[in-house]
């Protein structure tokens, strides 16, 4: 955890990996949904996680049931 109590993930290298490098690029939903497929069948082991991931950015704006 870090100083402020957050969870750090050993993923969050990537993530800011990503963001460093990349981080001033405008890209499309359609471009990043293309790059997922291609990840997924470059890497069939990473299917489940990424349709969770993609099932999720999907519905961030749709009401929480649980509220």
């Amino acid at each position: 955890m870090t100083p402020g109590g957050e969870r750090v993930y050993f993923t969050d290298r990537g993530i800011e990996e990503l963001e460093n490098r990349r981080g001033e690029e405008e890209v499309t939903l359609g471009w990043v949904a293309d790059q997922l497929r291609t990840f997924v069948d470059l890497n069939p082991d990473f299917e489940v996680p990424v349709e969770r991931l993609a099932t999720w950015l999907a519905r961030l704006d749709d009401e929480d049931e649980d509220e």
